[in-house]
């Protein structure tokens, strides 16, 4: 099918998709800004923003090195966090915290993390732009069974009855770290409760680091700040809400209506903080900013910015680590699991002065994320040099072929869902099966808001419609953000690994609700 054909179906589809699903319209609008889903309200009274100081998440230790490898452990397990004074609050931790602990590993290490499951459902984790092995990328079918054996017996209820490789209590992930500098996450990753096992809390950070990007001037230590945005609710008692149809996560996949196109929260939550404050030092400071929101879209930009500058955050990586060249923005657009690393320059700001990261895409408690407090002079060697990074251009006359991918609205066995080329997910479905060091294009269609993530591989941008690639399809990408009947073309090397792995929306809700997709590489 032709572009101009594709692009018309699309923006028929992207009218028509409001009118199916449970027989009545989707209880929710787009426009050029806006998040795809519905906003779910807290029930508890939210505290006045920037009360509480920022925190980092605990670098994990591990438990083991020898030769080129590193041994972690992580239980995952119910626990509590005191998101508000006085209140605790029922979660699903990485080590029993919200957001789990992070993993820093050295390029041409190899990273071993060994998960104990002792959550009352089975768990899958994911590398989020890890290039992985299939037996370790994390499939949505290959479950890690609770360690009291409470399912052993039934552990394809809820999946459709199908079961990848299963093991029983524990699981080891082994991670060659064969790949550039960059932000990585891990999160859950099970086929039909991906969505709701992330809200409660599982996902955490893993840094990739190499000595190209250690030979940098760039700011470190204290002054490289990791910051995990999530917008979650609560209940009155302070639980968190969430509008799962099974809410106990082991039956019936999906949310309830109005929910289907996305759940936001109203509650803004950094590192697990709702809107804290961080002081810092009048020099440069290096912010690794992750969406690790289920559906909520977020432009990012400092208020008030620095005199005279008109573009005050400079970005010097995307998802799969360093640009070529810096870029300043005036703001930082992301979508659901997309990241970008910029540097702030305080010194542009006096001693005293306070200055907010706000979200130009939320409105209401949902407008602030977080404030700098600026406290003192301090000497500054760091620096953005005009050369970070080489990287190599694929070229669209490799291309050994291109293929069309169309993210819609449908109709699935009677209920709402999101498919791709009109077909829900099945673990027997293959829409592409590139062979091993093959480069293609692929022509992705959207109907609504749709981050597109693509596992083992990263990609880059070639054009958006009939434009070039936007301020933040810089460099080498895993996930990209489209809007509404929107068309973007990609190119990709399917290289690393053979097997099978998955490409879907990041927005959780429809990547459970079945927008999830196989490719493999053969």
């Amino acid at each position: 099918m032709s572009g101009i054909s594709r692009r018309s179906l699309l923006w028929g589809a992207g009218a028509g998709a409001l009118a199916i699903g449970g027989g009545g319209l989707l209880a929710f609008r787009f426009t050029g800004t806006d998040s795809t889903g519905t906003l779910l309200r807290s029930g508890i009274d939210l505290p006045p923003p920037f009360r509480r100081p920022l925190t980092q998440p605990p670098v994990l230790a591990p438990v083991e090195s020898t030769g080129d490898t590193d041994v972690y452990e992580i239980t995952q397990r119910e626990a509590t966090a005191e998101f508000f004074e006085g209140v605790q609050t029922p979660i699903w931790g990485y080590d029993g915290i919200f957001p789990g602990p992070t993993i820093v590993s050295p390029r041409g290490r190899t990273t071993v993390v060994r998960h104990r499951n002792e959550l009352p459902v089975p768990s899958v984790v994911h590398l989020h732009g890890g290039r992985v092995a299939p037996e370790h990328d994390g499939y949505p079918t290959d479950l890690i069974l609770p360690a009291d054996g409470s399912l052993d017996d039934h552990h394809g209820t809820g999946h459709g009855g199908h079961a990848g490789d299963v093991t029983h209590g524990s699981r080891s992930y082994e991670y060659p770290i064969d790949q550039r500098a960059a932000t990585l996450w891990y999160h859950d990753h099970r086929m039909d409760f991906t969505a709701p096992a992330v809200w409660r809390g599982l996902a955490g950070l893993h840094l990739v680091t190499d000595e190209e990007e250690r030979a940098l001037p760039l700011p470190d230590g204290d002054r490289d700040l990791a910051l995990v945005i999530m917008d979650r609710a609560f209940d009155e008692d302070g639980a968190l809400r969430y509008p799962s149809r099974d809410p106990e996560l082991l039956e019936t996949p999906g949310v309830t209506a109005p929910y289907e196109a996305g759940v936001l929260g109203d509650v803004i939550l950094v590192n697990g903080t709702p809107w804290p404050y961080q002081e810092v030092d009048a020099v440069r400071y290096r912010l690794r900013l992750l969406n690790g929101c289920n559906a909520r879209r977020l432009r990012l930009r400092l208020d008030p910015a620095p005199d005279g500058v008109d573009e005050p955050l400079v970005q010097i990586a995307s998802d799969g680590g360093l640009l070529e060249r810096p870029r300043a923005h005036p703001h930082i657009d992301l979508a659901s699991a997309e990241r970008q690393e910029v540097v702030v320059d305080f010194s542009r700001y006096g001693p005293g002065q306070t200055v907010r990261l706000v979200n130009d895409f939320g409105s209401g408690t949902t407008a602030d994320v977080m404030e700098f407090r600026v406290v003192r002079e301090a000497r500054d060697e760091s620096e953005v040099p005009e050369r970070l990074s080489e990287i190599e251009r694929l070229d669209p006359a490799d291309a050994v072929r291109e293929r069309d991918m169309v993210f819609q609205s449908n109709a699935v066995d009677g209920q709402h869902g999101w498919t791709i080329n009109g077909d829900p997910f099945s673990v027997d479905r293959v829409h592409a099966a590139p062979n091993h060091g093959d480069i293609e294009i692929w022509n992705l269609y959207t109907d609504f808001h749709h981050p597109i993530h693509l596992h083992l591989v990263h990609f880059q941008v070639l054009k958006r419609g009939s434009r070039e690639p936007g301020r933040f399809d810089g460099g080498w990408k895993d996930t990209l953000d489209l809007g509404p009947a929107e068309q973007a073309r990609i190119i990709t090397r399917f290289d690393g690994y053979r097997g099978k792995y998955v490409f879907h929306c990041h927005n959780l809700e429809h990547e459970d609700m079945m927008m999830m997709g196989n490719f493999e590489v053969r």
